[in-house]
């Protein structure tokens, strides 16, 4: 049955887009609460099935705790619970009646930041833990950093172990006051911070009854309500190739569909469309969605797409709306958070994937490496190393074609691949580093939201 070909509903848009999804990602230094906050957040929201807390209860009694230590609902590894820290990315899903949540809890040790590239790379909210004895350290800044070059749009302080420092406002103010100074220079949009006790479960779930100076949400009704922007209209339409389909049947003789996930925007049938890097073009003559065919697709979904015209399309092309076409280059100028314990060096050969696209390619040369403390930039460091964020010219074999990743995180986005045995060596983002910090909106004259 065919689609319509009218623009989507609201409600079709809500619905289909996944507005009712949030990606989350947690963050902070060492021992700020990451995981006990997780753990408290799933515990309070009734998330926790009853033989995950009677093995977390036995865990906790083995180890000579009374009460159920809840970091170890997301410290799955043995090494984790041993050591008390958390080591790889822990995926959780959950849910409450208002939102469905994709929750990627990233460690906090300076050797694993890049581990928060990985859990933060598809979040649309970052919460940032602080230990309220220690305000804003150094990892405290390099997670903001992260977070304002993954363009991650909203930014939750959470203000950790209010009960340490006896619930003060002072405390709270000047840490919140601080951090959001230094975030908004770095160009994050929005900043909303919390004070919390995620042992004594204040302001996780349940509203605190130790801080009636604060009148602000708690984090979860905070996650529940914060806006998840998927504006479908405004995109750069963007469909990767993952595979050719030529059935070759009796049924099917001469089919030839491009298929692949809708990396961004809308396709309709008739639309001129361009397949890059060839550059050549033709119209979409049928879209398949499911096996069925409709007049419209989008973001995110997974589709067919047939070309009036027998073109040379293979995986890794991109098919995208003629009128709206990006430049193909084979010079890319990026931003790099370099994940390897192997140094990135000038001169080192790699591979570069982007989308489903992977070319040889050559670093040409490392402007500069950003210092976290102060913002200023290293002028050629000559290398990157594990957890440094600089820039780089990477100079690609055959065109790609990118976007900046301020329009599009996904087509905007890449890897650096060792060669020889696929180890990922850094994580790019074409284009600008940051967003311009004007356009931060303004906060009030405390610097922190309530």
């Amino acid at each position: 049955m065919n689609g319509s070909t009218e623009q989507p509903t609201d409600r079709q848009t809500e619905q289909l887009s996944a507005t009712t999804l949030l990606r989350f990602a947690t963050a902070g230094s060492v021992d700020d609460g990451k995981s006990t906050l997780v753990g408290r957040l799933l515990h309070d929201s009734k998330s926790v099935l009853a033989d995950q807390l009677e093995a977390v209860e036995h865990a906790s009694r083995s180890r000579g705790q009374e009460a159920p230590d809840l970091a170890l609902l997301t410290d799955g590894l043995r090494a984790e619970r041993e050591q008390g820290i958390t080591i790889d990315v822990a995926y959780r899903y959950f849910a409450t009646p208002r939102r469905r949540f994709i929750l990627a809890d990233t460690p906090g040790h300076v050797q694993y930041t890049r581990n928060m590239v990985t859990g933060a790379s598809t979040a649309e909210l970052t919460v940032i833990l602080v230990d309220a004895r220690n305000g804003v350290v150094e990892q405290t800044r390099r997670h903001a950093a992260i977070a304002a070059l993954l363009r991650v749009p909203h930014v939750v302080l959470a203000v950790n172990k209010m009960d340490l420092v006896d619930y003060r406002e002072p405390v709270f103010a000047a840490i919140a006051e601080e951090f959001t100074a230094y975030a908004s220079e770095l160009g994050v949009p929005e900043i909303t911070a919390i004070p919390i006790s995620a042992l004594a479960g204040d302001n996780v779930v349940d509203a605190s009854a130790h801080m009636d100076w604060y009148g602000g949400p708690t984090v979860l009704e905070h996650l529940e309500t914060v806006p998840v922007s998927h504006d479908l209209a405004t995109c750069h339409a963007r469909l990767p190739v993952q595979y050719v389909i030529r059935p070759q049947t009796a049924d099917h003789p001469d089919y030839r569909g491009y298929a692949g996930q809708i990396a961004a925007g809308t396709f309709r049938v008739g639309e001129s469309v361009t397949v890059l890097p060839s550059g050549r073009t033709s119209r979409i003559a049928g879209i398949d969605l499911l096996g069925e065919p409709v007049d419209v697709a989008w973001t995110p979904q997974s589709v067919t797409l047939l070309l009036e015209d027998d073109i040379d399309v293979s995986r890794g092309d991109l098919v995208v709306p003629s009128a709206d076409a990006p430049a193909t280059t084979q010079d890319v100028e990026a931003t790099v958070c370099h994940v390897a314990d192997t140094p990135l060096a000038v001169g080192a050969r790699v591979l570069l994937k982007h989308t489903t696209r992977t070319v040889k390619a050559i670093v040409k040369e490392i402007p500069s490496r950003l210092t976290l403390d102060d913002l200023s930039q290293h002028p050629a460091p000559g290398q990157l190393v594990a957890n440094d964020i600089g820039r780089v010219r990477v100079r690609t074999a055959e065109p790609l074609a990118l976007d900046s990743y301020a329009d599009s995180r996904r087509t905007g986005s890449f890897l650096l691949i060792d060669p020889a045995d696929g180890t990922t060596l850094a994580a790019g983002m074409a284009g600008e580093s940051f967003a311009a910090a004007e356009a931060a909106p303004a906060g009030d004259d405390e610097g922190w939201d309530f």
